[in-house]
């Protein structure tokens, strides 16, 4: 993870999970990560229509793409050249929620101006009434914050690299977009297929 807001906010997860795989979507407390909330969010994932919709999207996130995305579907930011977009955002919630780890990704932002801002999003998985499969917290962050910050609105994404934060057991590659470039200089990666798997701590 390179954005500070991912650090802190995997941080926080980690602190709150203890040994446990995931905490309770109820522990989370706003006041905690105030200065995280700008950028975060949380999905509410409908397995039988293998989709995911925001529940809670941050001001700067929904600047980013010049519209209020609570209630949207997390498929809607996604770039559909290369094959379905909502399959696309299915796998990466489906990896998360099914194989209880964290996913971090670099992602390419593209405006109708053909202007490109480089992001990171982190998902980690939530349990909500005791299912983990129910809720995803997550960040959608710029590197660097653009000047035309909601006047030119992001109109899809990109994945450049993905990286699973997890055991050192891989989960199932299938469920994960394919021909994902992967990060090259990480230490002692777990290379399987088109995945990079790093231990992440506790499970």
């Amino acid at each position: 993870m390179k954005h500070p807001t991912s650090r802190l906010l995997h941080a926080y997860w980690d602190r709150l999970r203890g040994e446990r795989a995931a905490p309770e979507r109820s522990e989370i407390e706003p006041g905690e990560i105030r200065n995280l909330l700008a950028d975060s969010l949380i999905l509410e994932i409908e397995p039988q229509r293998r989709q995911a919709v925001f529940r809670l999207a941050g001001t700067r996130l929904c600047a980013l793409f010049g519209r209020e995305l609570r209630g949207a579907a997390f498929s809607e930011l996604w770039d559909g050249t290369n094959g379905d977009p909502a399959e696309g955002a299915w796998r990466l919630v489906e990896t998360v929620t099914m194989d209880t780890v964290g996913v971090v990704a670099g992602l390419k932002g593209l405006t109708a101006k053909d202007e490109i801002i480089e992001l990171e999003l982190l998902l980690l998985p939530l349990r909500h009434r005791g299912r983990t499969q129910a809720r995803v917290l997550g960040a959608l962050s710029p590197h660097c914050v653009p000047a035309w910050l909601g006047l030119h609105p992001v109109l899809s994404l990109e994945v450049n690299s993905l990286r699973v934060l997890g055991p050192a057991t891989v989960p199932d590659a299938s469920r994960l977009p394919p021909d994902m470039p992967m990060p090259a200089n990480d230490p002692l990666p777990v290379r399987r297929g088109h995945l990079l798997v790093h231990e992440g701590g506790r499970l």
